[in-house]
């Protein structure tokens, strides 16, 4: 018996067949994908519905797989291609989300342990934290902040790891690190190739990539461009009269403020207190609404004629706003 385990394929349908069609396998030999088999590429439901619906395949948990969960919950939102993911599921996408929560994090079989994204040194599989395991920028910060080395130098079970999430060699060749790591992410998704390594005898599995899938996907599902901000209104101009009724009540605004600051600095440990702190004291003062607003730049030594309009809006506020 064998058992075919295979990098990230990312929608790739495709070059699933064809890498299947390659390794030769028989009724009974097994499949594995290493996870992120959606998003990216022009087939990822057909990928996904293989594995739910292909009774010698298992599927792992991806950083991906795991991006849709997540945003069904409100969690996260989702990237561009869990976006078009989403349309290519179309009404099928509930169920697709309800097989992927099902997923496991990894699989330890007899021949190597089989992850997503990173392995944790010194913790058994089932105590890993599962942020590690799926590859997510939670887990990469994590090996970042415990450990001064890549992860994979510091592997130290005794079965041999397989991983995918990320192309460490950068080509379309696979990474393997001592004979110990083994990286399958080969980036079929943008124009490299798919590969997969059977089990027991490691030996690896490789078909070319048909395109570059993601940039023509991002060329197919243009990305939305936002809405043209609504114009704002013109202000009214303000005539004579009540420009000069503003510069009045700009002079009471700073009078007022520094009314407050005297109160508030003869206050024992008023000075000691931070600049947030004193500004919280002030602002319990000055109240709320327009009048609070101005008090506060008055303290900053921030209000004039132009920011107060901006802020009155209308002169006709500017009598109801008169502190004397």
């Amino acid at each position: 018996m064998q058992t075919l385990v295979i990098g990230d394929i990312h929608g790739c349908f495709h070059e699933l067949l064809a890498l299947l069609d390659k390794a030769g396998l028989g009724q009974d030999d097994s499949i594995i994908s290493i996870g992120d088999c959606v998003d990216r590429g022009p087939e990822t439901p057909q990928v996904l519905n293989f594995f739910r619906d292909t009774s010698n395949a298992r599927l792992i948990m991806g950083n991906h797989e795991r991006k849709h969960i997540r945003g069904s919950r409100k969690e996260v939102k989702l990237a561009r291609s869990q976006q078009i993911s989403k349309i290519q599921f179309g009404d099928a996408y509930p169920e697709a989300l309800a097989f992927m929560e099902g997923l496991p994090l990894y699989i330890d079989l007899p021949e190597a342990i089989i992850v997503h994204g990173y392995f944790e040194p010194g913790i058994p599989p089932e105590q890993q934290n599962p942020l590690v395991l799926c590859g997510t920028m939670g887990g990469e910060k994590h090996l970042r902040t415990h450990y001064d080395r890549p992860w994979y130098e510091l592997y130290d079970r005794d079965k041999p790891v397989l991983i995918g999430h990320e192309n460490y060699s950068g080509t379309d060749q696979p990474f393997i690190h001592q004979d110990r790591v083994f990286g399958l992410d080969t980036n079929c998704v943008t124009g490299k190739a798919l590969t997969g390594l059977l089990l027991p005898s490691f030996q690896f599995v490789s078909v070319p990539s048909r395109a570059n899938h993601w940039m023509q996907m991002r060329r197919k599902y243009p990305k939305p461009q936002p809405a043209p901000p609504r114009p704002r209104p013109a202000l009214t101009p303000w005539n004579e009269d009540e420009e000069r009724a503003l510069v009045i009540l700009i002079g009471e605004v700073y009078q007022k403020s520094e009314s407050i600051l005297r109160g508030l600095q003869s206050r024992p440990g008023y000075t000691q207190l931070r600049p947030r702190q004193q500004a919280r004291l002030f602002g319990e003062m000055a109240g709320e609404g327009l009048l609070a607003i101005l008090l506060q730049l008055a303290r900053l030594n921030k209000l004039n004629a132009e920011i107060a309009r901006k802020i009155i809006k209308s002169p006709d506020k500017v009598q109801d706003l008169s502190i004397t």
